[in-house]
């Protein structure tokens, strides 16, 4: 089978592999239907995360079950599934707790990663999340939805979630990437009635809108506090950072109103001075990787399925995984908000 390696910094490519074998109980044998590049992908694609050649690639995707270890009873051969990139264990005191992105029993994403033909996927008797149903039973744009639910609607999810939205509240999307979109969408879905969007993109400002922001604010740094702080008469009920730049998370936190929390899903990419402001402003600051299991189960796969929303909009260009150099340099050139890979039909 053919799976996605990073070669270099600006390389990938398809190698063979041997088939994934079921190696422990709670193991999966899942065949990929479609994938996606990940903005963190890009981190060592641009040569800013060193891995060593070789490295599988992916970690959100789509399935068809084809075997499972004799600990796998939630799911079975045949079964459609969502695959997130949390592999939580269902019973350790993270997973318990709602936050199975930190899940204490996590093996990883198996013998291969996602952007291939097959992977070994760990823990999939709690992890893996059945779709209703076959694939022929959906549309393109809803496949795309689904395929969203693996991270990137989850993690905006997530954003908003440890930013406690409520409804009627003020909201401020940090960041316009994928993750950010995504963010607008959960804080309308959790009943925002007023979202700014900063973003200096013409093509995600308009996806933005589409998703329900009600303002857009181009301007960065200083400019940009001073601009929010006018707009809200004092500052955002909730700010989501979906970047995880130094920039960005001082700016979330001077966005905020005294009292607010700021949800950060960006991964951070350098140090912050983000210890001593929120003590003076009694802002709050929490968040980290998602929950997808959870989020999917709970909410994000019934408003999928309801066509409450369309996360698969986020995909604005896609490609055939042999194609998948193309659709890495799509997102480094931000031709492309999120790449599809089209695995199998």
């Amino acid at each position: 089978m053919k799976t996605t390696v990073f070669e270099k910094p600006g390389k990938v490519v398809l190698k063979d592999f041997p088939m994934p074998e079921i190696q422990e109980p709670k193991d999966a044998v899942v065949k990929i239907l479609r994938a996606c590049v990940c903005g963190s992908d890009l981190w060592w694609f641009r040569g800013l995360d060193k891995r060593e050649t070789g490295t599988t690639a992916g970690h959100e995707a789509i399935g068809i079950v084809q075997s499972v270890g004799d600990g796998v009873t939630h799911v079975q051969p045949g079964d459609f599934v969502i695959l997130p990139f949390t592999h939580g264990c269902g019973h350790c005191a993270a997973c318990k707790a709602g936050f199975e992105g930190n899940c204490l029993n996590a093996k990883g994403h198996g013998s291969s990663s996602f952007q291939g033909e097959y992977v070994r996927y760990t823990e999939a008797d709690w992890s893996l999340v059945k779709i209703p149903g076959q694939p022929e039973d959906y549309t393109d744009e809803q496949l795309n939805d689904l395929l969203a639910l693996s991270d990137v609607m989850a993690t905006g999810y997530h954003a908003a979630a440890s930013a406690e939205v409520h409804p009627g509240d003020t909201v401020v999307v940090m960041g316009d990437g994928a993750v950010g979109l995504c963010g607008v969408i959960a804080a309308k879905l959790m009943g925002a009635t007023r979202i700014i969007a900063m973003s200096r993109h013409a093509d995600r400002q308009a996806m933005a809108r589409e998703f329900g922001a009600t303002d857009i604010v181009e301007e960065r740094g200083d400019e940009a506090v001073a601009k929010v702080l006018a707009m809200t008469d004092g500052g955002a009920d909730a700010v989501l950072e979906c970047v995880g730049t130094a920039l960005s998370v001082d700016t979330a936190i001077k966005v905020a109103r005294p009292g607010a929390i700021v949800g950060r899903v960006g991964v951070p990419q350098e140090a912050t001075n983000a210890n001593a402001m929120p003590f003076w402003t009694n802002v709050g600051l929490r968040g980290g990787i998602a929950s997808v299991t959870t989020y999917d189960r709970g909410v994000l796969l019934d408003a999928v399925l309801q066509g409450k929303i369309h996360p698969g909009h986020v995909f604005t260009q896609r490609f055939d995984l042999a194609d998948v150099q193309s659709a890495y340099e799509a997102m480094d050139k931000r031709e492309a908000i999120k790449s599809l890979l089209i695995v199998s039909k």
